[in-house]
Parts: C-alpha cells; sequence; structure tokens
C-alpha cells in the first residue's frame, strides 16, 4: 500500500468492527453455499482475530439455505403426481429453521480449521425492546470477545413475529443490514462493513455503464441523486436498505464502508486505508469538494472538444500547435522552476537516481520541445485523409479515410517531457486527452498544462486536454471503455501490467524495456565499442538504452570481450555476467540473477553466445521485443538476424538509442509499443488514428443486389 486516503485515516483507531455478509454473498446463483467466498471471508477474521481486532459477524444466508435443503427433500419425497401440481412456496420461517443450522455448522466448520473459535446469537426484533436483554447482549459479546471468540449473529427468522421474514419491515430493525447497524451502536464498534455482490454504492445501477462509484457517501449531495437498481436476487433489500441502514449508523457516529464480499482480502484492504467501496461517515460533507469533475465529465469534455478541433481548418490547427511551441519558451524560466522544485523533492524523499534523472528537464529541454512541436506542425495534416479510394459501382465512390480514435488517457511516471509531447500529438491527429503523470512530477505537470492549454483557443476549449491530479481516479477512468478509447501507459513493469489487468479498454505500450546489443565476430571492432558506449551511456534512464550485451564466442579468444567490458566499467558501468561470462576468472564479473532485468542505469548483463542463432534464441527468451542491435559485416549474418529477431525496431550497426518518435522523424511519440496490434515500435501521429469509410454516391439502392454490376475498381488518389 502507497498510502492511507485521508478519508480513511480513522481506520487506524478502529479496534472493535462488525462486519455484515449479506446473501447474495453467502451463496451462490443457484442457491448453494459460497464456500470459496465464506472460506475467504473466515481467513480475513482470523487474521484480524489474530492482530488483536474485535471481530462481530452479523450474517444472512439461513432462509436461502433452508430453502434451497427444503425444495431438494420435497422433491425426493413427492410423487410423480405431486410434482405435476402447482408448486407452493415453502414457509420462510421454515427455510430459516433449517438453514440456520447448516449455516451454523459450515461457519464452525471453518473457523475450526483456522483454530478460531465462533458463537451463535439468534436474536429477534422483540428481543430489543427489553432493556435488560441489551445489557445481557452487551455482558455476554464483551466476555466473548475478550476470549477471542468470533460472535455470529443473525435474526432468528424461525421464531420471529414477523408475517413472513421477506415482507415485514416494521420494528427496531427490519433485516440483516439494520440488525448491523443497530448491533453497532449497542456494541459500541468504531466500524461497520457491508459486504455486498458490488463494489459499492454507485450513482444508478451498477450495470449501467454511466453509473459511477460513489467513494465516499455525502447525504446532502447523493440522496436525490442516486437511481436504485433491482433488489438484490437474494435477500429483503438489496443496496437501498444497505444504504438506509449505512446512512442510520454513520450519522449516529459509527462510520461504514458498503464493498465487495466478492473481492479477495476486502476487509483487509478497508483497514488498511485503501479507497476501496463507498463511505459512509457523520463528517463527509466537510470533505466534500463541489468543484470536483468526474472522470467522465473529463473524457466527454474531451471528446466535444476534439471534435469542435476537428471542425477547423487545417491551418487553425497547424497554428495551435505553433502557438504551444511558442508558450512553452515564453514560460521556460517559470517551466525550469517548477520543475527544480520537483526535482528537489524527489531528492529530499529519496528517490532513485534513475526517477529523479527522467524527472529533470536538462538545459535546451524546452527549447528541444518546441522545435519537436514545430516539427509536427509542418508535416502533412493526417486528419481526413483519403487512404484508398474505390469505385464500387458506376457512381458510386468508396473513401478509406484517416480519421482520429477519440480520447486517449495517458499514464506516464516522472518524465514532464512526456506531457508536452503526448499533448502535442493529440492536437495534431485531432484527439481529446486526459493525462495523468507521476506525483513526483506534480509541479512540472500543472504548470506545462497550464501553459499548453492556455494556447488553445475557446473555438476549441481548453478541455481538450484533462489533468487528472489524483491517482484515486485512475480506477473509474479505466472503467469508462464507452467513453475512453485508448489507454498508454509510459512508466514501469508494475505500471503497465496493473493498467492491462485493470481495464477493458485497449492498451498500447511496454512493460519493459531490455534492449540488447549483439556484436558479431565479423564486426567492426571501434564501431562496435562505440555503439556499445551509446546505447549505455546517452541516457541510462531510458526505455532504449542497452541492458544486455551478447557478444561472439570467437571475441573471448581475440580479447574483445574484455575490451568491451573494460571500456564500460571505466565510464562508470556495472557489470553483471551471464553463466558464461562469470564463469571467465580473468574477468571477475558477479553472476546475474535473471537476464529479463532492466537495469535503468549504469549497470548491464553481459553475455557469450556461439553464433547469431543463439542471439536470436536468446533475445526471443529473455528480451522484452522492444529494440535490439546487431554490429557486423557479414551480410548474410545480418539478413538473418534483421529478418528473424522479433522485436518492434531491429537495428544494424546504430545504437539503440535511435528508437524514438522525434529521431524517426514523427515529431514526437505517446510511447513504444511492443504490441502487435494497431502501432508498434515508436508511435506518433499515425499511431493516433484510425479510419473511417466515406461512401458517396448518386441514389444507388442495393434492392438484394438486382441490377447492380459491381466494378470494384481501384482509383487513383491523384483523381
Amino acid at each position: 500500500m502507497d498510502s492511507m486516503d485521508a478519508s480513511r485515516a480513522f481506520v487506524k483507531d478502529v479496534k472493535r468492527l462488525v462486519i455484515k455478509v449479506g446473501t447474495a454473498v453467502v451463496t451462490r446463483a443457484d442457491g448453494r453455499l459460497a464456500l470459496g467466498r465464506l472460506g475467504a471471508l473466515c481467513e480475513q477474521l482470523k487474521e484480524l482475530n489474530s492482530q488483536g481486532f474485535e471481530v462481530i459477524l452479523v450474517t444472512s444466508g439461513a432462509v436461502g439455505v433452508g430453502r434451497q435443503r427444503l425444495r431438494f427433500r420435497r422433491l425426493v419425497n413427492s410423487s410423480f403426481a405431486d410434482l405435476q401440481k402447482p408448486q407452493v412456496e415453502l414457509d420462510g420461517k421454515a427455510c430459516a429453521a433449517v438453514g440456520q443450522n447448516g449455516l451454523m455448522a459450515l461457519y464452525d466448520s471453518l473457523f475450526s480449521q483456522l483454530d478460531v473459535t465462533s458463537s451463535q446469537l439468534l436474536v429477534t426484533d422483540a428481543n430489543f425492546r427489553d432493556p435488560n436483554f441489551r445489557l445481557q447482549l452487551t455482558d455476554t459479546v464483551d466476555a466473548l470477545l475478550a476470549l477471542k471468540v468470533v460472535p455470529i449473529f443473525n435474526e432468528n427468522d424461525a421464531v420471529s413475529t414477523r408475517k413472513a421474514p421477506y415482507e415485514d419491515s416494521s420494528g427496531i430493525f427490519w433485516d440483516n443490514d439494520s440488525l448491523a447497524a443497530l448491533l453497532a451502536l449497542e456494541l459500541k464498534a468504531d466500524l461497520l462493513i457491508l459486504l455486498s455482490d458490488v463494489e459499492g454504492l454507485y450513482s444508478g445501477p451498477p450495470s449501467d455503464p454511466h453509473s459511477k462509484l460513489i467513494h465516499t457517501y455525502i447525504k446532502e449531495k447523493h440522496q436525490g441523486e442516486i437511481t436504485f437498481g433491482d433488489k438484490s436476487r437474494v435477500g429483503r433489500g438489496g443496496m437501498t436498505a444497505k444504504v438506509k441502514a449505512a446512512v442510520y449508523a454513520a450519522y449516529a457516529g459509527i462510520p461504514v464502508v458498503i464493498t465487495s464480499g466478492f473481492v479477495a482480502d476486502n476487509i483487509i484492504k478497508v483497514l488498511q486505508g485503501q479507497r476501496i467501496g463507498t463511505l459512509f461517515h457523520e463528517n463527509a460533507h466537510l470533505w466534500d469538494s463541489t468543484k470536483e469533475v468526474s472522470g467522465r465529465e473529463m473524457a466527454v469534455a474531451a471528446r466535444e472538444s476534439s471534435r469542435r478541433l476537428q471542425a477547423i481548418t487545417s491551418h487553425d490547427r497547424r497554428k495551435i500547435l505553433l502557438d504551444v511551441a511558442d508558450a512553452l519558451e515564453a514560460n521556460e524560466e517559470l517551466i525550469k522552476g517548477e520543475n527544480e522544485a520537483d526535482v528537489a523533492a524527489a531528492q529530499q524523499a529519496g528517490y532513485e537516481r534513475s526517477l529523479i534523472a527522467r524527472l529533470a528537464l536538462k538545459p535546451g529541454k524546452i527549447a528541444s520541445l518546441a522545435k519537436s512541436i514545430r516539427v509536427l506542425a509542418d508535416m502533412e495534416d493526417p486528419i481526413g485523409c483519403v487512404l484508398k479510394k474505390t469505385e464500387l459501382s458506376d457512381g458510386l465512390i468508396l473513401e478509406k479515410t484517416s480519421s482520429p480514435l477519440g480520447v486517449l488517457l495517458i499514464v506516464f511516471e516522472s518524465r514532464p517531457d512526456a506531457l508536452v509531447q503526448i499533448a502535442s500529438l493529440a492536437i495534431r491527429s485531432g484527439n481529446g486527452l486526459l493525462l495523468k503523470g507521476g506525483k513526483e512530477a506534480k509541479r512540472s505537470n500543472a504548470v506545462l498544462h497550464k501553459v499548453i492549454t492556455s494556447a488553445i483557443p475557446d473555438k476549441v476549449g481548453q478541455k481538450l486536454i484533462g489533468l487528472v491530479t489524483s491517482r484515486d481516479d485512475i480506477p473509474d477512468l479505466l472503467k469508462l471503455d464507452d467513453v475512453i478509447d485508448l489507454v498508454i501507459p509510459r512508466g514501469s513493469n508494475k505500471l503497465v501490467s496493473q493498467i492491462k489487468e485493470s481495464t477493458k479498454i485497449p492498451v498500447l505500450g511496454h512493460a519493459d524495456g531490455i534492449c540488447h546489443v549483439y556484436v558479431d565476430k565479423s564486426a567492426d571492432m571501434a564501431m562496435a565499442k562505440r555503439i556499445i558506449l551509446d546505447a549505455k551511456l546517452d541516457y541510462p534512464a531510458a526505455c532504449n538504452a542497452m541492458e544486455t550485451l551478447l557478444v561472439h564466442k570467437d571475441l573471448v579468444q581475440t580479447g574483445g570481450l574484455n575490451e568491451f567490458i573494460v571500456d564500460l566499467q571505466v565510464e562508470g558501468v556495472t557489470i553483471f555476467g551471464g553463466p558464461r561470462v562469470s564463469a571467465v576468472k580473468e574477468l571477475n564479473i558477479p553472476e546475474v540473477q535473471s537476464f529479463h532485468h532492466e537495469y535503468n542505469s549504469l549497470a548491464c548483463t553481459v553475455e557469450i553466445v556461439d553464433d547469431v542463432y543463439a542471439a536470436i534464441d536468446h533475445i526471443h527468451q529473455h528480451g522484452s521485443a522492444h529494440t535490439d542491435c546487431i554490429v557486423a559485416e557479414d551480410s548474410t549474418v545480418v539478413e538473418t538476424f534483421l529478418r528473424q529477431v522479433d522485436s518492434a525496431a531491429v537495428f544494424h550497426n546504430a545504437s539503440t538509442r535511435f528508437c524514438d518518435g522525434a529521431r524517426f522523424g514523427l515529431g514526437a511519440e505517446v510511447g513504444i509499443s511492443t504490441s502487435r496490434i494497431h502501432a508498434r515500435g515508436p508511435v506518433g501521429v499515425e499511431g493516433l488514428l484510425t479510419t473511417r469509410w466515406i461512401l458517396r454516391g448518386s441514389g444507388q439502392v442495393v434492392d438484394g443486389d438486382r441490377g447492380v454490376e459491381y466494378t470494384h475498381k481501384e482509383i487513383p488518389l491523384s483523381s
């Protein structure tokens, strides 16, 4: 866990908590007990119990379990003739009596396996009308908790005076959600957790893609805005009942979190202060920010602005880019000041040197970025280009044209210069953009965003480019597959992997930059040394820097391997060896633990290979399909390497550092993709475009294709 959410800081003082698990969590869709979920629940309670928390469980599910068992029993005892008759619904109280026995037996068995003792307490609404009962209840629970016993509560529906367990909502409590809230107050709990079959409270039905998870419920704001969906498939009230109980407890001073019981360790995460589920708190209204703009609103606004951007002339789009370049240069001192503050804060916080290197805007960087933007502005307008023209039939012309993707979400770490490149590419390609940079570059990103958007005219709108400032917004943004068209993560392997696992939106990017340089026995040694040193030293923190040097076995005997290693060490590079290099005692090189390692610093791995085929196999097994290079003069070996290495970029006699959008003449890049779909390698303007089909006719109809003579004749684009 990186940090505790500010609104959840109160959990550090939680000692006693009530956990309510709903019927939809306890049972499967067929009515049988969900053994896996119950097992995971009991394991979490065991962990909390061992950590000193006082845990009280309120469970539903008895009626559902009993109904399933009694239906089976009735089926077994029925004749064929009986089964032909209309089936009378089973009595809810009888179901409760049968189900409670089975449910508690299961809890007892699960807890016994975990060396935890549990106890059963069945209560009815009538019990709570007796003051003596309430005092005795508190004494009993206190005694159980002192012995580290987990009390398990359920309403005793079998003997309840209600008309029917699922129909009568009168009384002091009316279901297990309200019972849990009542117990939290009676037993002076510090927190109430209501487990549901969804992640929390949404602004509308969770199945509605426009619904947004509400992280903190504010009665004054949300009470009239929420549209509840259908009640739970089982149980009494679904989310409506949970919200009613949560509001009741929260405004009586007991914080409440509604979260999913389907997700492992959610209870633990709540107690760690993670921002999951929906929090109900008596002070929630003090945390409200009326100026807060949701991720959905930002994405929709970016899409609307992108459509206005596409509608203006090519000349006007070019002018926006030129104005952005001018604005960057005019505000260079302001930008440098904010960036220096970020760098100083990162150094004080003890960040790694490689991250600080990526964070710093080096002298001349602003001028370089402005120059790249002007190059981009002078490129041919990519929007609406006719890529192919076909005559389908006489007078029926089909055009395939270039078109923006829509709205892009870019999540990047450390490098504020990436914000400038991405924003300029979005403007050139006509896309809307949401940007989320790393917290270490917070000041730099904020000032760059302000400078760039100030250059966008009102007829397009500054909301074309939105800046996301909180990492807590990312999970919600990754669910917006209806308004965000592409996610491009730029950062660590962990960042890219997490995003790929958390969204249905297409993701473009690379997780690692493990780039190789293979030096063949036919290589020009002086050239090889220049390329090796440049690939490692020019910018060690870059994703296109060399991480592994592969050397042909013959160069061990000629001294070439030793020369490469010495040259790198003289420049301060720490060398790690593969098994064959480490076995050469004269070199005294420590063996690397894994070839699949991205150093992002002055370090690299060196290994010996038998020939070009061994080098290719090594790259395929341990590389990341980013950029790989061969240094050789044997044309047969060179062509074998270039044809067979399956990477986004494959070079001959050139440093891996050339794999860059600006150096490729793309103007800039949003990142380097190792994907095999849509775009691969440095992604410039073309990688941010898709296609549209435009058909120009003169009244033609299909009519079963009668009377239509298809020609499918390709028309030269010059015509």
